[in-house]
């Protein structure tokens, strides 16, 4: 996970105006969510989720190397169908 000086500079780059998490434990955020802990690097490998409005999880991403996230077209893509479907059943 990222250092506070990490966090800041990201928050700052990205003009950020929500929470950011920054020096949490890897290992434990690994045994809370089921993302990938890579013991040799310490590291826990990108893991995506979308909530739905109910808060429950409606896509999980995970990944344990360089390929595989999440990508804004496809969440929006998500987003617009789960919108769709929701006033075509109420």
């Amino acid at each position: 996970m990222d250092t506070e000086e990490n966090a800041k500079g990201t928050i700052e780059e990205c003009g950020i105006s929500f929470p950011v998490g920054y020096g949490l434990d890897n290992k434990h955020i690994s045994e809370l969510t089921g993302c990938f802990y890579e013991e040799k690097r310490q590291i826990i490998h990108s893991t995506g989720y979308v909530l739905k409005p109910d808060g429950t999880v409606a896509v999980a991403v995970y990944s344990t190397g360089p390929i595989g996230r999440l990508v804004w077209q496809d969440v929006v893509g998500l987003v617009q169908f789960q919108k769709k479907m929701m006033a075509s059943q109420g």
